[in-house]
């Protein structure tokens, strides 16, 4: 295993499509305030601004746990505990200097590693096309993480869209609403990032939950997204431009069944944590496809 990335979480039957996932959205599971006050944070989100200051902040939902139910159970699958919390905090906490002794105070105050860390929910695609290449995409220089590195779409499920304002609060974002726009907003990610039609996008299956240890074990949902376009037509649409063309510097296609020898290949190392965690994901979920779940689904 690449010690950029942990497996949390791997999904039964080759992933679980949107009716088989709940949330339970609740304060229990926001970050706890720092030992010593939040006034670091605001410090560090101070200094990130005057280096990057096209950065800005805004809520985000926060994986505290993730549970599957018993092999043979009725109903959902998976559920999701998520807090709320902030793009700020992230780099506040994860990205801090601090946070290797966080994430060890956490362990001795509350039994949790990730207990002070704000650990943003984020969202990738495995990305099949028409004839079977996986769509990477070149990361820009003014991205805020892995700039320069090849990753899969992806980004953030966003509170406001269900709650438009600063501070939205648990009570008015309901568990169905939350897990719809996780679903969603993978799909969103695709569209804005590559360019492509909604309608030549599939159905998101979950594969996984996978974490990048560069940012202190920060958690990515991995989902399988299939498009009815080909590969040279996918870069057609992407030459064109979307509303996040700046975020990315160019398309990259690998075939599918030459996914499993990347870890071997030099490009490994171009390749961001979330991109390994979700290629780590998608090789697994294809081999133990009709398999019981291999990991620990506790967090």
């Amino acid at each position: 295993m690449d010690p950029e990335v942990t497996l949390l979480l791997q999904c039964p039957r080759g992933g679980l499509p949107e009716e088989q996932v709940r949330v339970e959205l609740s304060p229990a599971y926001d970050r706890r305030p720092l030992p010593g006050g939040d006034e670091a944070i605001a410090t560090v989100w101070e200094n990130r601004l005057q280096a990057q200051p096209w950065l800005f902040d805004a809520p985000k939902f926060r994986l505290h746990s993730a549970t599957l139910a018993p092999a043979g159970s009725l109903g959902p699958q998976l559920c999701l505990h998520l807090g709320l919390t902030s793009y700020r905090d992230f780099l506040g906490t994860n990205w801090a200097s601090s946070a290797a002794s966080l994430r060890q105070q956490g362990a001795a105050d509350w039994g949790d590693r990730q207990a002070y860390l704000a650990d943003p929910l984020g969202v990738g695609a495995v990305l099949v096309t028409a004839d079977d290449f996986l769509v990477l995409l070149r990361r820009s220089r003014q991205v805020a993480e892995a700039p320069e590195l090849m990753d899969v779409p992806g980004g953030h499920p966003e509170p406001q869209t269900l709650c438009p304002g600063d501070s939205p609060r648990h009570e008015d974002l309901p568990g169905e609403l939350v897990m719809r726009e996780i679903f969603s907003s993978v799909l969103r990610e695709i569209c804005d990032e590559v360019n492509l039609p909604l309608l030549t996008l599939s159905q998101p299956q979950l594969l996984g939950i996978a974490c990048n240890e560069t940012s202190s074990g920060r958690a990515s949902a991995t989902f399988f997204v299939q498009c009815s376009l080909t590969s040279e037509q996918v870069r057609e649409y992407y030459l064109n431009g979307g509303p996040e063309a700046e975020e990315s510097t160019g398309v990259i296609f690998v075939g599918t069944q030459n996914v499993r020898r990347l870890q071997e290949a030099e490009v490994w190392a171009e390749l961001c944590p979330s991109a390994k965690g979700a290629l780590l994901l998608y090789t697994r979920v294809q081999d133990h496809a009709l398999a019981a779940p291999a990991l620990s689904p506790q967090r």
